[in-house]
């Protein structure tokens, strides 16, 4: 556990290497932080620190950065966010891909990083499903939506089904659950397991499944704003190959689309910093959300792309507030 000092000590460096983007030497700290402490002691905090993994010093400096591990410990334990001061316009109530697309540009011009909105989900519901049999323990699971949507998922089983079996199982899905939002399907295959053939089951659950993923991609899209604004981050402009992999990651669209996707499952505001897990594989960018709402239910994600040096507490409250205006403008629509 890091003593009272050493807090400060780490929140006055990240505070100064956010502002400056400058690693910061032990004479900054020291007028930074405001503690009465010489050079000589700062220095030994600062070796604490670096061998907690909490800051880091480049081969180019005799200062100090914050690493990921530092940067998640401020902002889990240090972040003070004022709630006031930010004042956007409101977001009009108009159709839903018009508000998605004004939401993101909104977040964009704000923090003058990148805006990304997962657009709304329609619920996974089927109206019909079947099952046909490719070969041995191979299965293509047709599934029709109310719109009459249909997609098609190869599905691979640990046992093998007579065709028989695939009709059973086929027509007790749409008679007892067509209509039902697929994760209802699942949780309800579950507890009645046992009034079914253990094979069957299985079957069935292997195509709800794959239904939901199926489903899932076909409605789910992310809309992205202001992705040229990061060649103005000089964490960027002076490195071309991080600039690279950050419209790479755009490009792809796919990566962020499941890190919003994680995001709805998560209540409030959730900071993902570059470079400490999988979820933000890139050091160089982090990513502040939010979930939004339609009439109290949660359909879709919002965040701000920036660099990992981003100013945390202003992108807290531009997401917050932003999250909130797009759930009015989806809201209560007639």
């Amino acid at each position: 556990m890091l003593d009272d000092r050493a807090k400060l000590l780490l929140k006055s460096l990240v505070e100064r290497y956010i502002a400056d983007g400058q690693p910061v030497g032990s004479r900054t700290l020291s007028r930074a932080s405001g503690l009465d402490l010489s050079p000589a002691t700062i220095r030994n905090v600062m070796a604490d620190l670096e061998e907690l993994g909490l800051i880091a010093s480049p081969h180019t400096s005799a200062g100090r950065i914050p690493t990921a591990r530092g940067y998640r410990l401020f902002v889990d334990t240090m972040l003070t966010v004022q709630r006031d001061g930010l004042s956007p316009p409101k977001i009009a109530p108009e159709q839903p891909q018009k508000v998605i697309a004004n939401a993101a540009q909104l977040l964009s011009n704000l923090s003058q990083f990148v805006g990304v909105v997962m657009a709304p989900r329609r619920a996974s519901v089927f109206r019909h499903i079947e099952f046909l049999r490719l070969s041995e323990r191979r299965f293509l699971v047709i599934i029709v939506s109310p719109e009459g949507d249909v997609q098609n998922r190869v599905i691979f089983t640990e046992a093998d089904y007579s065709q028989s079996q695939l009709i059973e199982a086929s027509n007790f899905l749409n008679a007892h659950y067509a209509g039902l939002a697929m994760e209802l399907v699942r949780e309800r295959l579950k507890s009645e397991v046992d009034v079914l053939r253990v094979e069957i089951a299985s079957l069935m659950q292997a195509a709800v499944n794959v239904s939901t993923e199926a489903m899932s991609q076909e409605h789910g899209d992310v809309v992205i704003s202001g992705e040229r604004n990061l060649l103005a981050v000089s964490d960027f402009s002076s490195d071309m190959g991080n600039l690279r992999r950050a419209f790479d990651l755009f490009e792809q669209k796919t990566q962020i689309l499941r890190l919003l996707d994680i995001s709805s499952q998560a209540e409030g505001v959730r900071i993902y910093i570059g470079g400490e897990s999988q979820i933000v594989p890139f050091e160089e960018l982090s990513i502040v959300s939010a979930p939004y709402e339609v009439d109290g239910t949660v359909v879709g994600t919002l965040g701000v792309i920036g660099p990992t040096r981003m100013p945390y507490d202003r992108m807290i409250q531009i997401v917050d507030i932003t999250s909130k205006l797009v759930s009015n403008a989806l809201s209560h629509r007639k």
